[in-house]
């Protein structure tokens, strides 16, 4: 009988599944953001004001910059695990490196739906 040793993250088909999703999400945000600056084409920081006036653009800049923090995350935390032996070490930076996403979440509604 042989014995595998498994190292790493192995979080498997889940975690490249929800990669994959959130890479197109941020795909799809870019075309549409591309399209309506050039249709738009905001020379002012009121008609960049007037992008984000729309619940729609709010919310899909809030869906790309959540996609793109969790993209980061799998990614980051990935890298970690495969990288960093120390399990002190690899929860200190994990817990930074949460710390700091949920920071830059909060950061972006606050900029998108400040009044």
């Amino acid at each position: 009988m042989v014995n595998r040793i498994l190292v790493g993250a192995h979080y498997g088909l889940k975690d490249w599944i929800i990669q994959r999703a959130t890479a197109i999400i941020m795909a799809v945000y870019t075309v549409i953001f591309l399209v309506v600056i050039g249709s738009v084409a905001p020379d002012s920081l009121e008609s960049w004001r007037g992008v984000f006036a729309g619940g729609f653009m709010r919310f899909a800049t809030f869906l790309f910059f959540i996609s793109l923090f969790y993209h980061a995350w799998i990614g980051i935390r990935d890298i970690w695990m495969d990288y960093i032996k120390p399990d002190g070490i690899r929860l200190l930076l994990m817990i930074a490196t949460a710390t700091v996403l949920v920071g830059y979440a909060g950061w972006a509604i606050r900029i998108l739906w400040r009044t």
